[in-house]
């Protein structure tokens, strides 16, 4: 059983039928609907990303998902960023690459170099993960899976703040209020507080280039769920509780749809949604010792859609006209009540589209810890037609995190989404499923020099 549909429960379906091969029988467990959290909204007849938007160039499973189910890159569409304090630009993009970086230099000095090595470095070491598991191996607990990529640094960068990470590598406090703060409020809605292995891949994706699928992210989970011929239960799992047949545990999942209660039984179940207090309320029974309660608080974080006429009075700009950016990210100042706003393209991409000019009704994606008042909609907007307002727990509170949450509850019952407390985005749930997958066969198979190995990339380069 796989408890989630999302992108965490798609690709750990997809990936327990490779490495179990087709006899396998996978049920999925989905009680909104496919996709999670990427999901769309339509404004117009046309459908919009409310979340979860854009793909890094490095998301190696992701690129093989899309290619795997005949899907495409969406066009991209240009478009310049600045960063608004709430007064002024602190920092606005140019048409010109090498101007672009001439401005850096001539606010923060050499930080933005410093800022790509220290990326760099740690993107290099985390892409080994793909060829650990493409030789087969798996990891039992998250800490292990840093160690194998990093050593204790990688550990560490899970206990520690970016902003303390990118001072001591000389990266300027200036630079982390104005850029680096900026980029995790658009991204996590959080402060430059983040551990720094999360902030290291949010920032990877803000300086690399991204892409998205066309029709949609969420077409990955249904193309995943369709081709793995997944038995999909539209229904809420409440509780799981273990019983054993001839000395193996069995796994009882209960549930609730709209026919009412029921139950079945499984050889392995793989849970990929939140188990925290806040999230879920999920009981486990029978277990000795019993499943400990997950510590740990979730970010609200709201996305508005809204379709209408920006107020570019408010950023400085009197004529509508001459307002030249579609993405405005902002510093952590408090009287900002938006973390980022950006003019959205829909998810279908013709070749004729060309991007609303910015005296033109648009579409724009608000991101907020709040649900947006009429006062504060009519300060970016002029008028506008429609909103449409998306309420997630998306995130952890990241500082609010002690330790990370296991990946093995119990010998054959897994746990997939505490990913997202070392860093959240669609490649690290892929990773993740991966493990989950690798680590299940591995372990039915008693197959147990794969499982936390040391010293693997010697081992994979003589396996090579």
């Amino acid at each position: 059983a796989v408890v989630g549909a999302g992108l965490g429960g798609s690709a750990a379906a997809y990936f327990l039928q490779q490495h179990f091969g087709p006899q396998v029988q996978l049920d999925v467990y989905e009680a909104a609907g496919v996709g999670g959290r990427l999901a769309t909204v339509t404004v117009n007849k046309q459908q919009y990303e409310s979340r979860g938007a854009s793909i890094h160039a490095l998301s190696l499973h992701m690129q093989d998902f899309v290619k795997i189910l005949g899907l495409k890159h969406r066009r991209e569409v240009a478009g310049k960023s600045a960063i608004f304090s709430g007064e002024h630009f602190v920092l606005e993009e140019t048409d010109w690459y090498l101007l672009n970086l001439f401005r850096l230099w001539w606010h923060y000095g050499i930080s933005f170099l410093r800022l790509q090595m220290w990326v760099e470095e740690v993107m290099e070491k985390f892409m080994r993960i793909y060829k650990y598991q493409a030789h087969g191996y798996a990891f039992s607990s998250l800490e292990e899976l840093l160690r194998s990529l990093g050593g204790e640094a990688f550990v560490n960068m899970t206990q520690r703040s970016v902003a303390e990470s990118l001072l001591e590598v000389g990266v300027t406090q200036r630079f982390v209020d104005d850029v680096i703060a900026a980029v995790l409020r658009s991204s996590y809605g959080q402060s430059v507080l983040v551990p720094a292995f999360a902030g290291a891949m949010s920032l990877a994706g803000a300086q690399g280039s991204t892409w998205a699928v066309e029709g949609g992210n969420k077409l990955v989970c249904s193309g995943l769920l369709k081709l793995t011929k997944a038995n999909v239960i539209p229904a809420r799992v409440t509780g799981i509780s273990l019983h054993s047949s001839e000395g193996r545990a069995l796994y009882q999942v209960h549930y609730e749809s709209a026919e009412g209660q029921g139950s079945a039984f499984y050889d392995m179940v793989v849970v990929t949604t939140p188990l925290h207090p806040s999230r879920s309320n999920f009981t486990f029974e029978n277990f000795d010792p019993p499943i400990a309660d997950f510590p740990g608080a979730f970010q609200p974080f709201v996305t508005s859609v809204v379709h209408g006429y920006l107020n570019s009075s408010y950023f400085g700009f009197p004529d509508p006209k001459l307002f030249p950016f579609t993405s405005i990210l902002t510093t952590d100042t408090p009287d900002l009540f938006f973390h980022a706003m950006d003019n959205v393209c829909p998810v279908n991409i013709s070749a004729a589209f060309r991007r609303k000019q910015p005296q033109e009704a648009a579409v724009w994606r608000v991101l907020s810890r709040q649900p947006l008042d009429k006062h504060q909609l009519k300060t970016l907007f002029r008028s506008y037609y429609s909103v449409q307002v998306t309420e997630w727990q998306t995130y952890p509170r990241y500082d609010a995190a002690k330790a990370l949450p296991p990946v093995v509850l119990h010998e054959n019952l897994f746990y997939l989404s505490g990913v997202e407390w070392v860093a959240s985005s669609m490649e690290m749930i892929a990773v993740a499923a991966k493990n989950v997958a690798l680590l299940a066969y591995n372990r039915w198979h008693q197959e147990l020099e794969k499982i936390d190995q040391k010293d693997l990339m010697h081992k994979v380069k003589t396996e090579l």
